[in-house]
């Protein structure tokens, strides 16, 4: 099994929600309301008057063959709206409950 963690704008939320439904993740755990920035550029997501954006986070416990395809579709959305800032990371899982 594998973990997911993907941050985006939050504006992405209803095309990232249909990524994961159309590859068959159902379960995950969201943050609507995270802050940050990019590694290299695009605009600081910080919830203020200078900057006013803000992402969201998921995190989905997936089992192994359904992470290239989200990570595909993934990559697909974010070369599609590359202004918005999207990324995801994907850590093994050792066991779960």
């Amino acid at each position: 099994m594998k973990a997911i963690f993907i941050s985006y704008n939050q504006a992405l939320t209803d095309r990232v929600h249909k990524i994961l439904d159309d590859c068959g993740v159902r379960g995950f755990t969201k943050w609507a309301l995270t802050e940050g920035r990019g590694s290299n550029d695009g605009e600081p997501h910080y919830g203020t008057h200078a900057w006013p954006s803000m992402n969201a986070s998921i995190l989905a416990i997936v089992d192994d063959a359904k992470v290239a395809p989200v990570l595909d579709a993934l990559r697909a959305m974010d070369a599609a709206t590359s202004q918005q800032g999207s990324r995801a990371f994907v850590w093994n899982i050792e066991q779960t409950m």
